[in-house]
């Protein structure tokens, strides 16, 4: 097989070559763009999901339908350690300046700009990671009381005014939105909330870890009624199957019935996985039709490449007693597991991990589905764990 041809993508982010299984996630929002449009009722959204669902992929293909449709978009990623307001800010002011250059929006634009400059200057003794341009003047009095849940309703409804005098919606996507302080996650759902009651056209996609829902709905108890929560997971049986067969026969490849059911069983359906391990049976195989002998030999290379990056990245960043606490997790299974279980296979007392617990919530390596279970935010790190920690010496490191 031509690998030069070979269709699969499995990079982080990276868009597949069929993007199966998300329509119905993709028109809730198309509509909801065109509602906020309108003036009317539009229900922001929450992507969850555990890692290589491709919540990442579908955030970015919903802001390419949104710009096809007219609207106005920003596109952030909440790194660890930045703030809100810093990763805000330098975007808002995009968004405000191409709202500028229409002329019937232009000064609702500029009294934006002003009162970015003045929520900037006031910001900036609290979050100094601050680091915007200003294009005019602050505004006294608007969005600069120092105080980031009142100015921040104050920035977003001159961006909301602004939109709506250009016939248009702004449109913000937030990626990895789990990291944000919850305070700040507070200031965002109250300024959203302010918005939806103006009615103005601005409208938030973010995509998060499982404990997104959970850490919103603790910032601010209305969340769940503010935004929608569609849960991004493994594709259904035909989607997956979807996944795999059109990319194979745009390049006029067949793979086995036989085969397409390991590889997808293998898999687990995730959208991540399926891409890799297609990328790695195109590479084992001699010739078309795909066979379960090249998804089997394919195995050892997609594992091989997945403890290299997607897994080994994130296992890197661990201290040696986070490391010893997924590996008591993996030693029970898949999961999700009780605290008490997996501080029996540590072995260590329930309290005394519990600050290893929290770190490890922090970074979105676990997460807590219901009280006292914790569970894996990376699918099949359970057998990655095991592989890079085997036997029994790890209880005594």
């Amino acid at each position: 097989m031509d690998s030069i041809r070979n269709p699969f993508a499995p990079g982080a982010g990276t868009p597949p070559p069929e993007l199966a299984g998300r329509d119905g996630v993709r028109e809730a929002l198309r509509v909801a763009f065109a509602r906020a449009r309108l003036g009317r009722p539009a229900k922001s959204a929450m992507l969850v999901g555990l890692r290589g669902v491709g919540k990442t992929v579908l955030l970015d293909r919903v802001r390419t339908d949104a710009e096809a449709a007219g609207v106005h978009t920003v596109r952030i990623e909440a790194p660890e350690g930045r703030s809100l307001p810093a990763i805000l800010a330098p975007q808002l002011r995009q968004a405000l300046l191409r709202l500028s250059a229409v002329a019937q929006a232009k000064a609702y634009a500029v009294r934006g700009l002003r009162a970015l400059a003045g929520f900037a200057s006031k910001l900036k003794l609290t979050y100094n990671d601050i680091e915007v341009g200003f294009d005019y003047e602050p505004e006294a009095g608007l969005a600069d009381n120092g105080d980031l849940e009142h100015d921040l309703q104050a920035l977003f409804e001159q961006l909301g005014h602004a939109a709506k005098a250009a016939d248009t919606a702004v449109a913000l996507f937030i990626d990895e939105l789990q990291y944000v302080e919850e305070d700040q996650l507070a200031a965002l759902i109250t300024a959203m909330h302010r918005v939806a009651q103006q009615q103005l056209p601005v409208v938030l996609v973010g995509a998060g870890l499982p404990q997104l829902r959970g850490r919103m709905g603790n910032a601010k108890s209305y969340a769940e009624r503010l935004f929608d929560f569609p849960e991004i997971g493994p594709l259904p049986e035909e989607a997956a199957e979807r996944a795999i067969r059109v990319p194979l026969r745009n390049e006029q490849v067949d793979i086995e019935a036989p085969a397409l059911d390991y590889l997808i069983a293998v898999t687990h359906r995730y959208a991540y996985f399926l891409q890799q391990w297609g990328y790695h049976t195109w590479e084992q195989a001699a010739l078309s039709p795909l066979t379960v002998d090249d998804v089997r030999r394919a195995s050892t290379s997609a594992v091989a490449a997945l403890d290299e990056s997607f897994f080994r990245v994130r296992f890197d960043r661990l201290t040696p007693k986070e490391k010893r606490y997924l590996r008591a997790m993996a030693e029970l299974g898949p999961g999700p597991h009780r605290s008490g279980d997996i501080a029996q296979a540590y072995p260590a007392k329930v309290t005394s991990l519990a600050p290893t617990r929290s770190g490890l919530i922090a970074k979105g390596m676990i997460w807590s589905p219901n009280h006292g279970d914790t569970a894996f935010t990376v699918p099949m790190f359970d057998e990655f764990m095991k592989r890079i920690m085997p036997g029994q010496d790890w209880r005594d490191s």
